[in-house]
């Protein structure tokens, strides 16, 4: 049987250098770390908000977007259940090299600025020290009465019991529990979880929402159909 070495941590590598994104890649891995490459920014968000990294080594000339806004996109992160982990430790790894950069890059949230080209022993060292200030833990589930939500495992319970969703049962239950009161109209949903336009005609909405109603409670004590506007979560009771 061949040995099993433990994962350090999850690393998104964002690069738009396919050689340089590799040759990080697979220096990573041969560090036990778990690296996930991203070649552009909507990557790198994607992979930020579905697959809980550690961390994340940013490059600022990104194909789509300038990795700033990457970094303003994570830090503005908030309420109990946001898209991005706020405090995600990042590392810029970017040619822009000039002194207002540097300062630009670490006030807009950055963690550390290392200016490319770069020695890899240096970065390893700087992301294990960021690493190691890291508090231990990523930010707690949400609970909404019976209701616990945890965004690191994307996982789910009522009452103490484990409920199962699929991927995108459990998107509309995050993004409802950002704010359990709050009614989410059925263009603000369709748009952010399957990316559908304004005025977009489907019932996927609506066969989610009664799946993910029934699976966390046969009540409905959670999901409530708002009818002709949308849908909200509420504490049990709380109709």
């Amino acid at each position: 049987m061949l040995p099993t070495v433990p994962r350090i941590a999850v690393v998104v590598v964002c690069e738009d250098d396919e050689v340089t994104r590799e040759q990080l890649c697979r220096n990573l891995t041969e560090d036990r770390f778990t690296a996930l490459p991203a070649a552009d920014a909507e990557e790198a968000l994607r992979l930020c908000r579905y697959d809980a990294p550690d961390a994340m080594l940013l490059d600022l000339a990104l194909p789509d977007a300038s990795g700033l806004d990457v970094l303003r996109e994570i830090r503005a992160a908030e309420g109990p259940a946001p898209l991005f982990d706020a405090s995600l430790p990042i590392m810029v790894v970017s040619g822009h090299g000039a002194d207002g950069e540097r300062v630009r890059g670490l006030t807009e949230g950055a963690d550390d600025y290392l200016v490319k080209p770069f020695f890899y022993p240096e970065l390893l060292a700087r992301l294990r020290l960021l690493l190691a200030g890291r508090d231990g833990s990523r930010r707690g589930p949400a609970r909404i009465g019976e209701l616990k939500l945890d965004l690191a495992t994307r996982t789910v319970e009522v009452a103490g019991q484990p409920v199962v969703l699929a991927n995108k049962e459990f998107e509309l239950l995050r993004v409802l529990a950002r704010e359990p009161q709050r009614v989410f109209t059925k263009d603000e949903l369709l748009r952010e979880i399957w990316g559908y336009s304004a005025g977009s005609r489907t019932r996927t909405l609506d066969s989610h929402a009664s799946r993910l109603r029934r699976k966390l409670d046969s009540g409905g004590r959670f999901v409530v159909n708002c009818w002709g506007v949308g849908y909200r979560l509420v504490e049990g009771g709380m109709q």
